[in-house]
This record gives C-alpha cells, structure tokens and sequence, in this order.
C-alpha cells in the first residue's frame, strides 16, 4: 500500500470566482488539492498538471491542505461586508452561490482530523453565504451543528452506483454505498435540502437502466430533493490512468471503452443521445428533476414502513444530541463507523456577524 503524504501550503484566497457561465454558481471553495478516495475516473486529476504533478497514483497519495484556508476566506468575507457597509444581507446578495467540493472531496478522510472544510463552513453560516456542498462522504453529517443553522444550504451526495464491489475496484477509499445513503436520510430528516449526483455513470459498469432506477428509488425514499446523473468525462491524462485502471479490475470492458471514446474526451455521440433520453426519462419518473428548495420527502417504503432497514444505529452531534441512522439491508454493507465529532462545539457567537455582536438593547 502506497504511502500518503500531506503537505500543507497557503493559500492567498479561498472564495475562487467561477467564469464559466453554464454553472449553477458563481464561486467554488476546495480546502484541499489531491483526495484521499482516490477515484479513478475523477475529472479532477487532470487539475495537477497545473502544479507539474501528474493525474496518476500521485493524485492519492500526495494531498495538499490549504492550512490557512479559513482566515483567508474570512478576509474575503469581511473585506466583501465592508464594501455594503456591513449590511450582511446586501453582501450575501452580491456574492451569490458558493459552492465547496468543486475539484476534491470537502469532506476526503483528513477532513476528519484536520477540519478545514468546517472551519469555512462555520464563515459562510457567519455571514449567511449561501452555500451548496458536494460530497460523497458521509462525515458531512459531523457538521449538521452547522448546517442546521445555516438559512439557504445544500448538500450533494455523489453516488453512482449501489454496487459496493464496483467502488471498491475503482473508488478505494470512498466510503461504502451504504454510508452515502444514510447521509442522504439524516440530512433530509434534518430538514437540509439533500440532492444525489449520480456522477459519473461510467458506460459498460453502472449505466445498466435497471440498477440506477435502483439507485433513485433507494435515494429518494431517504428524502432526496433532486438528482443529476452526469456521464463520464475522460480527459487525456485522466484516461490514461482509469484505462490502466480498468486492465486490472475490468478487463473486459478495457477495448469498448476504447472504442467509446476514440474521439477524445467524450462517448460517441449516439451513446450520448441515448443516455440523455434515459437520464431525463428517469429523472422525470422519479420526479427528481428540479433542483428547487422543497419539504424533504416522506423516508418510508410503499408500505408506509421503512422499507430495507435493520434496526437503528446511533451517531452524537457534538451537543450530546443523537442522531438515529437506520442501517440499510445490502449485501456486504460493512458495520457502520462513528463519525468523528468536532473536537469543540459550534457556538453561537462563531455563527453571528461581528456587527451582530456589537448590539445590544436599550
């Protein structure tokens, strides 16, 4: 097993504006460069050439974590209040959507221990930023003290597949399908908009129509919002390393794949159009399409019961409060872990804007 190493570097700012105007936000927040889940197919690889790393293995193994990154967003934050006079609901009307978890996992295994990603969370809740996050870890849930309290905030759960021999070969360190879905019901239950981004479905492995209606049926009786299913992206580099990938894990699928994608970064184009049809096909019998804000579905079967769950397990916030997550029925989902819990609680001072704190009663 190769040896992981963390680096950690500073960063000049942390709020980074998106140019590209077909995105559903306007900046992105990544605490860290590289991720600890390692996927194979993550578009994300190609992003190291940009610090003359490569996309391969290195990607897992060399993780860097912006150490500073929570006081440079502060400064962001303050020098952005300081602009409307510090009136926060002018200044979070200008700022728009952030969005944390656009290149690496916000929430990757050194999350746990290091913490930066609720460092900036606890910001953008101070200054009522809104604020989506993308994840496919279920240590998201350490946060809910955060979240809860935060007034326009969502979390994407990315799961592309229920087959957990699947996420082994190509995800090796994502945490089990299992886990991903039960994030999905605490959240929900918990009243934070929860959506899945089915992301990437990778052709010849999960685009098998059957299983990812499978996947929406389990997903939104945990009370999902919305769903995206994306289809994979192989950029040079990335290609590279998840064709090599899948010689040793799926041989079979190694020359459709190459056929596939002989082109360049993307399937064929009749590939494509089938699988767009499929995708809205699905998205429209779930009635999981819109992505707008709404009451968290029912979490129960067709019998009105909890339908696939053994008994309950249990999890504590940092308040002592406990949070019950029922253990799905799947085949080889492993014991659940406990989360780790913040080393301090959340207070409510770190959540209210300076101006905030300065006022008192006459």
């Amino acid at each position: 097993m190769a040896h992981t190493q963390y680096e950690r570097i500073t960063t000049k700012q942390t709020l980074n504006r998106v140019k590209e105007e077909r995105m559903p936000f306007d900046w992105s927040i990544n605490p860290y460069r590289g991720c600890g889940h390692g996927c194979s197919f993550c578009y994300a690889r190609a992003f190291q050439s940009f610090i003359g790393m490569g996309a391969e293995d290195e990607f897992q193994h060399h993780i860097f974590m912006k150490a500073n990154a929570a006081e440079a967003l502060e400064k962001q934050l303050l020098s952005a209040a300081r602009k409307f006079d510090h009136d926060i609901e002018a200044m979070r009307t200008s700022i728009g959507q952030v969005t944390i978890g656009t290149a690496t996992d916000p929430y990757q295994p050194i999350e746990g221990k290091e913490g930066i990603t609720r460092e900036c969370l606890k910001l953008l809740a101070k200054y009522r930023i809104s604020t989506s996050i993308t994840t496919r870890s279920p240590l998201v849930l350490r946060d809910m003290d955060i979240l809860t309290r935060m007034e326009n905030v969502s979390v994407n759960i990315s799961l592309n597949t229920l087959n957990g021999d699947i996420i082994r070969k190509l995800e090796p360190a994502s945490p089990h399908p299992g886990g991903r879905l039960e994030a999905m019901r605490a959240l929900s239950a918990a009243g934070i908009t929860t959506g899945l981004f089915v992301a990437p479905v990778l052709p010849f492995l999960t685009d098998d129509e059957s299983e990812l209606k499978e996947l929406l049926s389990q997903s939104k009786e945990r009370g999902i919002s919305f769903a995206m299913i994306s289809l994979l992206r192989l950029s040079r580099d990335v290609k590279k390393w998840y064709i090599e990938t899948l010689k040793n894990q799926f041989p079979d699928v190694v020359q459709s794949y190459r056929e596939l994608y002989r082109q360049g970064a993307y399937a064929e184009e009749h590939y494509v159009h089938a699988f767009k049809s499929m995708a809205a096909r699905l998205l429209s019998e779930y009635d999981l399409s819109g992505q707008s804000k709404r009451e968290p579905a029912a979490i129960t079967g067709a019998n009105g019961t909890n339908s696939g769950f053994s008994q309950p397990f249990e999890i504590s916030d940092e308040g002592g409060h406990n949070l019950h997550l029922p253990q799905p029925d799947m085949a080889g989902s492993p014991k659940p872990k406990k989360l780790p819990q913040p080393a301090v609680p959340v207070s409510r001072e770190e959540l209210m804007p300076d101006i905030e704190q300065l006022a008192f009663p006459f």
